[in-house]
């Protein structure tokens, strides 16, 4: 008998890390290779993990709703043993069961930092999710020594560090409230002002208790004021909210527009329609006709589709076109129709509808969400007439299609102007400044209106 490793997947190219939801085994269980054995969730989607091996669950080393970086050994199987001579073999020791969970991330201080030791004097470890945790609440290394851990050995739990959050937030002192160890005496902090300073020290000490005070009002709780309703952000919102933040921070936005027609493409569609859902069994909507014309365009301008490193710019021959999708939730996703270009309009419907039916239905797989080098969102679906949207990192331009609306235009035609009722869209492109100027944006976006405005109402599908 052996011991396999089954370890944290990789789900695509920048994602680092993944969230333990639900444990379908428990230790000692028998199960199949390629059975389910956990589930997990990303920034982009969640998934389910099968089994590399068959045989029993030997041990489980991360609980539901730890959050695990890739590649880490999250559970192990011995192959050949049943359940009952599993259950005979000896049980490792609680030590030595905690010690195989945090070994794979320990934190080694350096020399010239102060090192909170435990009781026994061994260097303290801390588990992913507690590393995880003090990053996002802003915890320094040094904060996080000083945390009295109720764990074995004193090491810091999820507990630990969750309780001291909340005290740090509600403006409670969290200081180590730990009894001095022996020949130790406790101290207190005080502000000491020596005589021998100069006069300046006084402005000093003011401006020290300033910076304090606004410290102080800093870790006081908000106050809502009037009729309010208080929700928590859940697990997907949370990370959109951080990717649109970091997509500022990244790139330097610009965003243009332009008017087009797409009369000969709305008449044509609702002349096709029918006859394709008869003979294909699915709907055609715009969204494989908007993907086309972008595509077409990308072809001409390749900048469109490419991703900045440092300063190199690296241009993406695959052209994957992701679509922004709206799920019964309220969130967004981008699942992603790799080598879009590869595609005639009938394979570009057939993967915009079963992409879509997928995210709504949660049924995405990680690598549909992945390799994206180009977005397309519908900001008509709700609505809008246009819209400014936010570059889906690591790409550099993302384009919105508004609604289509019955307008009055000016039409030129040989024989002179007239008014006509047309379908009129407006279409945007938010695009990176760093490598894209407005010429080259404005020319794109240019391109793809004249491919809708010039769309065959006479082609065959």
């Amino acid at each position: 008998m052996s011991l396999v490793d089954l370890v944290m997947p990789k789900l695509g190219e920048s994602i680092m890390e993944a969230t333990i939801l639900k444990w379908y085994k428990k230790k000692g269980d028998i199960i199949k290779q390629d059975e389910t054995l956990l589930d997990i969730a990303t920034d982009k989607v969640d998934s389910e993990v099968p089994s590399t091996a068959e045989g029993v669950i030997e041990d489980i080393l991360f609980n539901e709703n730890d959050v695990v970086p890739i590649g880490t050994v999250i559970a192990k199987i011995r192959v050949g043993a049943t359940s009952s001579t599993a259950t005979a073999a000896q049980a490792p020791t609680p030590q030595y069961e905690e010690a195989k969970v945090i070994e794979h991330i320990p934190y080694q201080p350096a020399a010239s930092q102060p090192i909170n030791q435990s009781t026994n004097n061994a260097v303290r470890f801390y588990s992913p999710l507690v590393l995880n945790i003090a990053q996002q609440e802003g915890i320094s290394m040094t904060e996080l020594e000083n945390i009295p851990g109720t764990g074995q050995d004193g090491r810091i739990s999820k507990k630990d560090i969750l309780s001291y959050v909340g005290v740090k937030k509600g403006g409670q002192s969290t200081t180590d409230h730990r009894p001095p160890t022996t020949g130790q005496q406790p101290t207190q902090q005080a502000t000491v002002i020596s005589t021998t300073q100069p006069q300046t020290s006084n402005q000093q000490l003011q401006t020290t208790n300033n910076d304090q005070r606004s410290t102080a009002n800093n870790n006081l709780p908000t106050v809502y004021t009037g009729n309010v309703e208080i929700i928590e952000m859940d697990r997907m919102r949370k990370l959109i909210a951080k990717h649109m933040v970091d997509s500022k921070h990244t790139s330097a936005h610009v965003t243009s527009f332009a008017e087009c027609d797409v009369t000969n493409l709305v008449l044509w569609r609702e002349k096709v329609k029918k006859d394709f859902e008869k003979r294909e069994g699915e709907k055609i909507t715009f969204t494989p006709l908007f993907i086309e014309a972008i595509v077409k365009c990308i072809k001409k301008y390749p900048w469109l589709s490419s991703s900045v490193d440092g300063d190199k710019i690296i241009i993406k021959k695959d052209l994957n076109i992701g679509m922004a999708t709206a799920l019964p939730s309220g969130n967004l996703i981008v699942p992603v129709i790799k080598n879009a270009d590869q595609l005639n309009l009938t394979g570009l419907t057939k993967q915009v509808n079963g992409l879509a039916n997928a995210a709504r239905t949660g049924k995405l797989k990680p690598d549909d969400t992945t390799g994206g080098t180009f977005t397309l969102t519908n900001v008509g679906t709700f609505g809008s007439i246009m819209g400014t949207p936010i570059i889906n990192q690591p790409q550099v331009a993302i384009m919105a299609v508004g609604a289509i609306k019955k307008r009055p235009v000016v039409v030129e035609t040989p024989q002179g102007d007239s008014i006509a009722i047309r379908h009129m869209m407006y279409i945007s492109l938010s695009y990176d400044h760093r490598i894209i100027d407005g010429g080259l944006g404005s020319t794109f976006l240019n391109a793809v209106s004249k491919e809708l405005e010039n769309f065959d109402s006479s082609r065959t599908i």
